[in-house]
């Protein structure tokens, strides 16, 4: 990989953006590296947890502005597409997804904090959807920054341009922590623990009923979500789980 990294350990996984040259801007390259690199962790099943973190001054950018500058209609589109199977991916994958962020995150790159199942942030970071100031309004970002804060707080972000402070962002939705700065990579590595002691295919069946769910009415929610819950009692982790718990013992998953 030429713009991301990525380690493993106990069943835990760090991908690195690592273009700092281009602000860590998700550019159609990077966009295919992740989108090649969920699939394979994905399919694999090694780790529970996925952690999203950045090197760099910053977070990411969002689009490089250079790949959509004098580029024909077709060509626009189809970066778009890229990215919203990038974003796609992000929800499909059976691992749950942690956003590190340590400084700005502008644009798809705020996005990409909003389309994480969870995220940490350093005091120093800062979010914005900024492209009502150069025209371009941030349409994509706003699908999942609207499903995270109030839509008031959404409008403020997207019509202003002007950027939210992580304090602002957590009380907003946006975040589910805010450290210090040299506390950061501690706090999302704690997270990702307590969520990657638990068996992968129950954090799967979790994580694809929780977001089918949020759209339902509450009582055709709940007969789905009883649905779900059902199918999960006849699982073989849930099965050992329940055996354990009543024989006060650590389970042992399967996966």
């Amino acid at each position: 990989m030429e713009y991301l990294s990525y380690r493993a350990n106990d069943k835990v996984g760090m991908i690195t953006i690592n273009n700092d040259k281009q602000r860590n801007a998700l550019s159609l390259p990077v966009i295919r590296e992740f989108k090649s690199l969920l699939h394979q962790i994905g399919k694999d099943r090694e780790v529970h947890v996925l952690v999203i973190a950045a090197d760099g001054k910053i977070f990411s950018s969002g689009h490089n502005l250079r790949e959509i500058d004098g580029t024909p209609a077709e060509a626009i589109a189809g970066l778009f597409d890229e990215c919203q199977q990038f974003m796609q991916l992000l929800r499909d994958i059976p691992q749950v997804t942690i956003a590190k962020v340590h400084s700005m995150a502008t644009a798809a790159g705020c996005q990409l904090v909003a389309a994480c199942d969870l995220a940490v942030a350093s005091e120093q970071a800062t979010f914005a959807t900024p492209g009502v100031h150069i025209g371009l309004f941030c349409s994509t970002p706003a699908v999942f920054i609207s499903r995270n804060v109030g839509r008031k707080k959404a409008a403020e972000m997207l019509f202003t341009g002007d950027s939210i402070t992580a304090q602002e962002a957590l009380v907003a939705g946006l975040v589910n922590h805010v450290v210090p700065h040299e506390q950061l990579d501690s706090a999302a590595e704690e997270l990702a623990r307590r969520i990657a002691r638990h068996a992968l295919s129950t954090l799967e069946i979790g994580k694809r009923e929780f977001y089918k769910q949020l759209n339902m009415e509450d009582f055709e929610a709940l007969s789905y979500a009883s649905q779900v819950i059902s199918l999960n009692a006849l699982h073989s982790d849930a099965k050992e789980g329940i055996r354990a718990f009543i024989e006060k013992r650590p389970a042992k998953w399967r996966v």
